[in-house]
């Protein structure tokens, strides 16, 4: 008489970790909703800049240099690139190192949870809060300074995509190369202002000299922002700055996953 051994089945055995890696995320939804800073830096400070710079009298009219559009409406993709650096830069990398330094994600990896569960949780809320955000300053550009909406829905959606993803996966090398939060806040604060340069928070991309404008444009933030401007003026995205957009998520993500340490 034979016995047949009955190999476990992989999805129940994946139901603890499902489990799990939910808890975690609610776990961690619940501290992101009770930090207020966090929340108004990444969700309220786009729309509250766009609203102050959309007051100003003269942002109101067409501007030649910005090629015949206001530069309120050349500044709506500006603050939905600003939600991003902050959520990618200013916010995910001190909590994430925090929890390095605390030691929490060494006594997770004895558990069932693991800690990528805890950097995936991070990296979706913080990417949810940066989506909510940008719809926040279309919306209000809209209703408050009559900025239209993007014309190539589809081809802005793609575009969002590919910017909050290169802005996570910059947080997480960001997080990747921090031993502490104090560094992780060094280090984002370093790259914060000239990532911001590039989304064209003090000058739009358009406004830009040529060869200064070009070079911005090969930076993730800068294709990001003329992607944007391309989608809402109804062309699909130029291939070129959707593809220098991928490349740097691809690399950001390769290097964040090289020197990831969870000790």
């Amino acid at each position: 008489m034979t016995t047949t051994l009955t190999p476990p089945r992989p999805a129940r055995a994946a139901r603890p970790s499902r489990r799990a890696a939910a808890a975690v995320l609610k776990t961690e939804a619940t501290l992101f909703r009770r930090e207020p800073a966090g929340l108004f830096w990444i969700m309220v400070f786009p729309t509250v800049l766009l609203v102050v710079l959309g007051s100003i009298p003269g942002f109101r009219d067409p501007d030649k240099a910005l090629g015949g559009i206001r530069f309120v409406d050349a500044y709506v993709p500006v603050a939905v690139l600003l939600s991003m650096i902050m959520a990618g830069l200013q916010a995910m990398p001190p909590v994430i190192t925090g929890y390095r330094e605390r030691g929490i994600l060494r006594r997770m990896s004895v558990t069932p949870v693991r800690p990528s569960a805890l950097l995936g949780a991070q990296m979706g809320l913080h990417g949810v809060a940066a989506v909510i955000s940008a719809v926040l300053s279309l919306t209000v550009g809209r209703l408050a300074f009559q900025v239209a909406l993007p014309h190539q829905l589809f081809g802005y959606a793609f575009a969002l995509l590919l910017a909050v993803l290169s802005a996570l996966a910059l947080g997480a090398l960001v997080s990747a190369l921090s031993r502490t939060s104090k560094v992780a806040n060094a280090i984002g604060s370093a790259v914060f202002f000239p990532m911001m340069f590039s989304a064209g928070v003090w000058l739009p991309v358009q406004a830009m000299p040529d060869t200064l404008g070009r070079i911005v444009e090969l930076l993730p933030f800068g294709a990001a922002a003329q992607a944007l401007t391309e989608a809402a003026a109804g062309s699909w995205p130029g291939w070129d700055h959707i593809g220098v957009l991928a490349l740097w998520t691809v690399l950001l993500s390769a290097a964040a996953s090289r020197w990831f340490r969870w000790e």
